[in-house]
């Protein structure tokens, strides 16, 4: 389990460790060479106009910009919008979503609220309404009374360096927590551990988020 200061302090140190990932799409198909004969025939090749589509199988296009199920819900302007959380950091972007609203009452127990928004690149796998209403009340209600393991339990949603899908694909990344959290997926479909992200790819002026369907439970 960290504290608040200890995770204060590893915060830009492990920020400063990260990368930031970019891919580029895939390659175009390539022209057939018409000087060549069709196989099993001995007639000269005919011109139809037009080359013959390459047979390899292409990468399947990662998502440059938010993408998944719930992000219809996000409003198209204002602060709550993407580009109105693209401007503010992180803890203070999740306020302004509806769908976050028990996160951020967990991140302001847990005394995060200014750790979070004063870090420097990180991604931030969160968990909606939905997803901690999936935990029994009474156990809900413990955690968030317990500062200690609201603390992990949290710091564990955080991985330094700003992931994009396509570290996602086949990601292994450890928490602030300490722990490891895996992630599986491509194109539009992403999932981090047992979580499936509804939201992803959502920019802030400090992370990256993708919102997850589950909270994620440190040694799990």
């Amino acid at each position: 389990m960290i504290t608040n200061k200890r995770l204060a302090a590893a915060l830009p140190l492990l920020a400063l460790a990260a990368s930031l990932t970019a891919c580029g799409g895939t390659s175009g198909q390539t022209n057939a060479d018409t000087g060549a004969a069709p196989s099993g025939s001995g007639a000269a090749p005919t011109s139809t106009g037009s080359a013959p589509m390459a047979t390899g199988s292409a990468a399947e296009p990662v998502a440059d910009t938010p993408f998944g199920m719930a992000c219809s819900a996000v409003p198209a302007s204002g602060e709550g919008s993407f580009t109105g959380m693209a401007d503010d950091p992180v803890a203070t972007a999740a306020s302004n979503n509806p769908a976050l609203s028990t996160l951020v009452a967990a991140v302001k127990k847990a005394g995060l609220v200014d750790t979070l928004n004063s870090a420097d690149g990180v991604t931030v796998f969160a968990p909606t309404n939905d997803a901690f209403a999936k935990i029994d009340k009474k156990t809900l209600t413990k955690v968030l009374a317990d500062k200690k393991t609201l603390t992990a339990i949290l710091a564990y949603h955080v991985v330094p360096g700003r992931k994009t899908p396509t570290d996602l694909r086949h990601g292994s990344f450890t928490t602030l927590q300490g722990g490891k959290v895996t992630t599986t997926g491509s194109g539009r479909d992403y999932m981090v551990g047992d979580a499936r992200v509804v939201c992803g790819n959502v920019p802030t002026r400090n992370a990256t988020v993708y919102i997850v369907d589950t909270v994620l439970m440190p040694g799990k």
